[in-house]
């Protein structure tokens, strides 16, 4: 298995970040949008400790959706090492759930920030493949990861989803890296 940078950890604890303030609207109304990625919207529908998942409008069925992006908070990393370890527990998480791993890279750090890491993978399941994108950043000093996936349903979702990898993976990469990935 392909590695960030050599494991200092054994385990990290993984948390999430704390939302600030959503602003709660009357049953029914849609919540403001938390972000944009990719010029859409983003809407906050779940969350719990560290981990806050977000889709786009009219994808609400955390069941059945096609766009997610979640954002873990990793309060126990603090630095680049840690970062890196919190990377490979995340591959090593995905190979064990079936996952091909598509794509390991890092961004060296430099003087002005500190080292980033992004991984992309692929599963299938029976009814569903997905393909996810994860980009790992120290914002305001604590390590987080920011997923993007994409999931196609059905019988033939593998092939689809190798033709939309072929189509849109690398723009998705790059979109995910470029982002202000700044909390909501």
């Amino acid at each position: 298995m392909r590695r960030l940078i050599p494991m200092r950890v054994s385990a990290v604890v993984v948390s999430l970040i704390a939302l600030n303030a959503i602003v709660h609207r009357a049953p029914g109304k849609e919540e403001p949008s938390a972000f944009i990625f990719k010029g859409e919207e983003y809407f906050h529908r779940w969350s719990k400790d560290e981990q806050h998942e977000f889709t786009p409008a009219k994808q609400e069925d955390l069941e059945h959706w096609s766009d997610m992006i979640t954002i873990n908070g990793y309060p126990d990393v603090e630095d680049g090492d840690e970062l890196a370890e919190a990377a490979n527990v995340v591959v090593g998480n995905y190979e064990r759930a079936g996952a091909k791993i598509l794509r390991t890279t890092s961004v060296p750090r430099t003087a002005a920030r500190p080292a980033e890491h992004f991984v992309s993978a692929f599963f299938t399941r029976p009814d569903f493949a997905e393909a996810a994108f994860a980009r790992f950043k120290i914002v305001d000093g604590t390590g987080h990861s920011f997923v993007y996936s994409h999931r196609v349903y059905g019988e033939k979702a593998g092939d689809e989803m190798k033709a939309w990898l072929s189509a849109n993976g690398a723009a998705v990469e790059k979109a995910l890296m470029e982002w202000d990935a700044a909390l909501p």
